[in-house]
Parts: structure tokens; C-alpha cells; sequence
């Protein structure tokens, strides 16, 4: 059996993150705890390009772009969407979800979910650096899981003889 381990290495990788202002306080929370993991795992500030955007639903077209240049061995995108008394939070979480599993489909680059989609302050509050952790942190850690994962998957097992 062929097993492929996780790498939370950066290494030389670059890394980008896309930034919702929206709920900014949210978003900040979460962009320290990403890029601070980032840092934890060999990750150098220059290393790291942050994009911001006006709301999350203009997180998959910056994101699309970042990764279409080719630099990046991931992108990161944070962000929150508290729902309200309307269906538009079931809009932009939808546009959110989609347009980023179109990039990944679309580019085969590595992108990572860290937009929280919550009922209320306090929920966005708790996932932001409260009682449930810090949601930036484990995007992070899933870009760079990715990130090392797909060169591992390019190459031919170790004793397979191809």
C-alpha cells in the first residue's frame, strides 16, 4: 500500500489569501490566526500575498486570479457571512461555495475554505479565536496540507517501477 502523508511544510511555497472586509472584525481574527500558521510552518512574510475584497462574494474572483498566475501553491480565503432576516446570506454563501470549487476544478490550484457561514455574532465570534478555535488557523493548515499533497500525487509511488 502507497501511502501519501500530509506536509505542513511551506517550504518555498507562496501562499495567497483572499480577505472579505466584510464583518472585518471577523476577518482580521482570521487572517492573523492563517497567516500566523503560515509563519509556524516555514511560511515567511514574503511568502504570503493578502488580497482584500469588499464581501465574500467577491472572494472566488480574486481568488480565481491569484490562482490563475500560477504563483501560489494555494490560496486561502477568509471571511464571514452572518445570516440575516433575508435569503440574501443563502445567496452569497452559495455564490462563495461554488465560485471557489469552480477555481479548484477550473485551475487544479489548491484553495481553501475558511469563509464561516453563521446565524448570529456570537457563533462567528466563537470560530474566530473562541470556545470552537480559530478557523483561519485550520484553512491554513489545509492549504498547506494541499499544497504539499499534490506533488507527492504527480510523482509514481516509491517501488512501483514506473
Amino acid at each position: 500500500m502507497n501511502v501519501y502523508a500530509p506536509v505542513l511544510d511551506a517550504g518555498d511555497r507562496k501562499f495567497a489569501v483572499v480577505v472579505s472586509r466584510y464583518n472585518q472584525l471577523i476577518s482580521v481574527a482570521l487572517l492573523e490566526a492563517c497567516e500566523a500558521t503560515l509563519n509556524t510552518h516555514g511560511a515567511a512574510s514574503g511568502q504570503i500575498d493578502v488580497a482584500w475584497v469588499p464581501g465574500a462574494f467577491e472572494i472566488p474572483q480574486a481568488a480565481r486570479q491569484l490562482a490563475e498566475t500560477g504563483r501560489y501553491a494555494a490560496v486561502i480565503t477568509l471571511g464571514s457571512v452572518i445570516r440575516g432576516g433575508t435569503p440574501h446570506f443563502e445567496y452569497v454563501c452559495q455564490g462563495a461555495a461554488d465560485g471557489v470549487r469552480e477555481i479548484i476544478r477550473d485551475t487544479g490550484v489548491p484553495v481553501a475554505f475558511g469563509v464561516l457561514t453563521t446565524d448570529d455574532l456570537e457563533q462567528a465570534l466563537a470560530r474566530s479565536g473562541g470556545e470552537h478555535g480559530n478557523k483561519g488557523e485550520e484553512a491554513a493548515l489545509a492549504a498547506l496540507e494541499m499544497a504539499g499533497l499534490g506533488p507527492l500525487l504527480a510523482e509514481s509511488p516509491k517501488g512501483s517501477g514506473s
